[in-house]
């Protein structure tokens, strides 16, 4: 059988044998081999708990602590069962009530109560404080570790997998600390079996040896009751050993050394205690009675330690010494303090509990989901973003923030939720605006969620209103969060899957910083970048004829083609809204070329009378809960919207070879420039 098989099965065979032991007999050599290995095994589990690092280095430590009890009582059980029925139990509990204790009932009465003392009274009772302490403790702490490690990871100091160690690390301390609070029941408990089962013994024995046997009242005394306290002393040992075990496991704290060389080296790191100790023992000689030699050598050995111990501050003042000198105004930390987070999200004093997992706050689960989904939407990674408290906020407010500047800010009051509806009259709140699409909405007590949805209101938590506006303000921004090392990273994955299509576009057609330029401004249309397969593909047949953006735009666009009119389509029709062919000539006519791109240069009046002719028919076409699009010549797309773009942001250019994804098209109106249609 293999050795992780054996490894396996040791434990459960073992636990097996162990309840065997409770019922099935056991001859005294058998015995005497278990009364050994139990004390070894004792000992063993002292020494590991005083050369581990930290508690968690011993997690087993519970489970054991378990499995020695268990055996230690089915000894005692196995030992009465051989004590009462043959008047003898092996040749170790004979030893222990003969040699160890002189042979006197009395001797070993008082060794066994003052053993029982030691482990009942102070060593399990303090070791059961300690770990039910430090169970409430570890426990209590829980939240403040997870939001430490989540705004690590938010902050881009650590990463996915670190985090992740990190949080099974908090969580193990945490049932570590939980098992040993029970596990300390076991040894109390443990303590007071030891006095029953050497109470049952010893008037059990009498009644065998005088009752059952007719032996004389001493024989029965020198015969059972020696080895009833010699049983005793026997689980006793092992029993305090575990019980010292278990104190040095609650009370360890993390250390990179084992507890011995901490002892030494801290005990022993000054001089003055070593000093004081010294002389005071040397100082005891002069009391008339007391011997002098013993004080002598005690005083003598500290006075020694004395001078090998470093002075208070050396060793600091050694680090300080061997310590580089760092300027405060060195490049590298003036770099390191002026890096502006892309994104970040600040909180007044009284929104931290969004963030408190012990009060339910998932708000840090929530942007890091979010972080995905703009993954899957837009085809970029987002940067992580930085959450932190503002005590300069306002109360019940948070901002959001892109490259250190606030770009947005919206209010989330503390026991309350969003209802968005247009009847909400009759609800008390405080009425407010929906943030991304600007809805009448009202901030209502959380305990009338369920009449607000009864009444027809859509009701949001705060930590999904502040999430839907986080997306909006990334989406609306994705552009200048696509970085060039962002543009690097895409396009090494696009390569391990693609390499002819990466290979043939850059660098031989395409500079990483034109690839950078054409995506950003696909993401300032709203058009998702997901497919970069294809968008390189365009690119690389375009750029071999011009590098201008706005032909390389137009390539990729139509390359997507049916994605782009996707988002738009309602059962599967676009809803669009057309340009005159007059005035489409006319524009076509009045474009100038320029260093953003052509630009559309038509009279003032002309412009007012076609901004507000298309106004209209976007207002009349949104009044139907539908989304339009304008639709026009590609020559004219990116010019006209730019000049679309400013007043009606929410409304979408498309051109005519980007309609292949829609099976139907209906016209929801033709824009004209005709001042007295567009005054009407």
């Amino acid at each position: 059988m293999p050795t992780n098989q054996l490894t396996k099965l040791a434990v459960p065979v073992g636990i097996v044998a162990i309840v065997v032991m409770l019922v099935v007999p056991l001859p005294a050599v058998v015995l005497d081999l278990l009364i050994a290995l139990n004390i070894t095994a004792a000992l063993l589990v002292l020494m590991t708990a005083m050369f581990v690092h930290k508690p968690l280095d011993f997690a087993a430590f519970p489970s054991i602590l378990l499995v020695m009890t268990l055996f230690r009582l089915a000894l005692n059980v196995s030992a009465t069962r051989l004590v009462l029925l043959h008047g003898q139990a092996g040749k170790v509990i004979d030893t222990f009530g003969h040699f160890v204790v002189g042979g006197s009932l009395i001797v070993g009465l008082i060794v066994f109560s003052i053993l029982l003392i030691i482990q009942f009274v102070v060593i399990t009772n303090g070791a059961g404080r300690v770990a039910e302490v430090g169970a409430r403790f570890t426990l209590d702490a829980m939240p403040g570790k997870q939001m430490a490690i989540d705004a690590d990871l938010n902050s881009g100091l650590i990463d996915e997998d670190e985090a992740r160690r990190r949080r099974a690390e908090v969580h193990a301390e945490a049932d570590f600390y939980g098992a040993m609070d029970g596990a300390s029941k076991f040894v109390k408990g443990d303590a007071i079996a030891a006095i029953i089962i050497t109470l049952v013994n010893l008037i059990g024995g009498f009644a065998v040896g005088v009752g059952q046997m007719g032996m004389p009242f001493s024989d029965a005394i020198t015969t059972y009751s020696l080895l009833s306290v010699g049983d005793g002393l026997v689980s006793q040992i092992p029993a305090l050993l575990l019980s010292v075990a278990t104190g040095l496991v609650v009370t360890r704290s993390v250390s990179e050394q084992d507890m011995g060389s901490d002892i030494v080296r801290q005990i022993t790191s000054n001089q003055m205690p070593l000093r004081i100790a010294g002389f005071g023992a040397l100082g005891l000689c002069v009391i008339p009675g007391l011997p002098k030699l013993p004080f002598i050598v005690a005083g003598g050995l500290m006075l020694i330690l004395s001078t090998r111990a470093p002075k208070p501050g050396a060793e600091v003042e050694k680090a300080a010494l061997e310590a580089p000198v760092v300027s405060a105004d060195t490049p590298e930390l003036l770099a390191a303090e002026i890096q502006v987070d892309p994104l970040g999200l600040e909180l007044s004093a009284d929104m931290v509990d969004l963030v408190d997992t012990s009060r339910g706050g998932d708000l840090l689960d929530r942007v890091r989901a979010l972080r995905r989904k703009i993954a899957t939407d837009l085809g970029i990674v987002a940067p992580p973003v930085r959450t932190r408290d503002n005590l300069m906020l306002p109360s019940q407010t948070y901002a959001i923030m892109l490259f250190g500047i606030e770009v947005a800010r919206g209010e989330a009051p503390s026991g309350t939720v969003l209802a968005i509806g247009d009847y909400l009259g009759s609800l008390p709140g405080q009425p407010t605006q929906e943030p991304v699409f600007g809805l009448e909405a009202k901030w209502i007590p959380a305990e009338l969620r369920s009449q607000a949805e009864l009444g027809g209101a859509t009701v949001v938590d705060r930590a999904s209103v502040i999430t839907t506006h986080l997306a909006e303000i990334i989406t609306q921004y994705a552009g200048r969060l696509l970085g060039r090392e962002d543009v690097r990273m895409l396009t090494d994955v696009v390569k391990r899957t693609h390499p002819v299509v990466v290979e043939e576009l850059t660098p031989a057609q395409l500079s990483l910083g034109e690839i950078q330029r054409v995506l950003q401004t696909l993401l300032d249309e709203g058009v998702s970048i997901r497919d970069l397969v294809r968008i390189f593909e365009a690119l690389s047949l375009r750029a071999t004829r011009t590098k201008e953006l706005d032909p390389l735009v137009e390539a990729a666009r139509t390359a997507l083609g049916a994605a782009i009119a996707a988002p738009y389509l309602v059962d599967k029709t676009l809803h669009v809204i057309t340009l005159d062919p007059q005035l489409e000539q006319r524009i076509l006519e009045s474009l100038r070329p320029g260093e953003a791109g052509q630009t559309i240069a038509l009279d003032l009046d002309t412009s007012q009378a076609l901004m507000n002719n298309l106004g209209q028919h976007v207002v009349n076409v949104e009044n139907q809960n539908l989304r339009p699009v304008l639709v026009c010549a590609p020559q004219l797309r990116a010019p006209l919207r730019r000049l679309v773009h400013p007043i009606v942001p929410r409304l979408a250019v498309l051109s005519y070879q980007e309609l292949s994804g829609a099976e139907q098209i209906r016209s929801e109106g033709v824009v004209t420039a005709d001042r007295q249609l567009a005054n009407r």
